[in-house]
């Protein structure tokens, strides 16, 4: 059972986060259009032998809409920060989507801290090996969400109906997620300045490319790394990681859809198991 939501300054911002078990830490890295709560079907298992931090990303769920700070080196920071004040030394990383580029240069930048890293469903910038994945170009929605002013303007009122695109076309067959979960998920983006924060992820994503080329130039990943794919990115994120990586390991999950820990919870939790043992 987690324990009550806090609010823990993390920096310049507020972060809302649930710390569930004891054990060696874990921190959860959620993406877009989640919450910390896309990790909800998977905490009570690994929170047997973790404890788990699930951290609700600057903008979304709990925490603080900020003006600004969403390239990956900021969002990177804010989780630095976290952790700092949790007093984590060390841990493992789990990360998905959107919030994969920031853990990524945690740990790269931190390699002492973080112990183990999985990241899943997303891809590193411009770094090369995911040419297949956007060979018929960027998904449309990254142009959509990178005009600023434009989507939160008329999105306002239709934010369920929306997401909902997401929600389906991000599990297998289009079946969709967890009623409560999606509308919990709903709620945190309702509202034009929630909605802002979120699209400044993509806004901030020719910036978060440069950290991550300039990072990956400078230095590897030398932390034991697992990479996982489903659909759509399936083993583009391997495939950028595998010149960079000291130790990596990749994993396919069949039939299941982009957003992984609702989809196929059970066959993610096994990999995560195994390879955070």
């Amino acid at each position: 059972m987690a324990e009550a939501a806090r609010r823990i300054q993390a920096g310049d911002i507020t972060m809302e986060v649930t710390v569930t078990g004891a054990g060696p830490d874990l921190l959860l890295v959620h993406g877009f259009p989640h919450t910390r709560q896309v990790w909800s079907l998977l905490v009570d298992e690994l929170a047997r032998s973790h404890r788990v931090i699930a951290p609700d990303l600057r903008g979304t769920g709990g925490s603080t809409r900020a003006a600004g700070g969403y390239d990956a080196a900021s969002l990177a920071a804010d989780l630095e920060s976290l952790l700092d004040e949790l007093e984590v030394t060390r841990t493992d990383a789990v990360a998905i989507d959107a919030g994969v580029p920031a853990a990524f240069l945690l740990a790269t930048q931190q390699p002492d801290r973080i112990h183990r890293l999985v990241l899943m469903e997303s891809t590193l910038g411009t770094l090369p090996g995911a040419e297949g994945f956007f060979r018929a170009g960027a998904p449309w929605w990254f142009g959509f969400h990178q005009v600023p002013g434009l989507a939160e303007t008329v999105l306002v009122g239709h934010e369920g109906e929306y997401l909902d695109f997401f929600y389906r076309t991000g599990t297998f067959g289009g079946h969709g997620i967890d009623r409560g979960i999606r509308d919990a998920f709903v709620a945190a983006y309702a509202g034009r300045e929630s909605l802002r924060c979120a699209f400044e992820f993509y806004r901030a994503m020719p910036q978060s490319a440069a950290q991550i080329a300039d990072v990956a130039a400078a230095t590897r990943l030398r932390v034991p790394t697992m990479a996982i794919g489903a659909e759509p990115v399936g083993d583009a994120l391997y495939r950028q990681l595998i010149p960079i990586t000291d130790t990596l390991t990749g994993e396919q999950i069949s039939q299941c859809g982009h957003i992984i820990p609702l989809d196929k919870p059970a066959a993610l939790s096994t990999l995560l198991g195994d390879f955070l043992a």
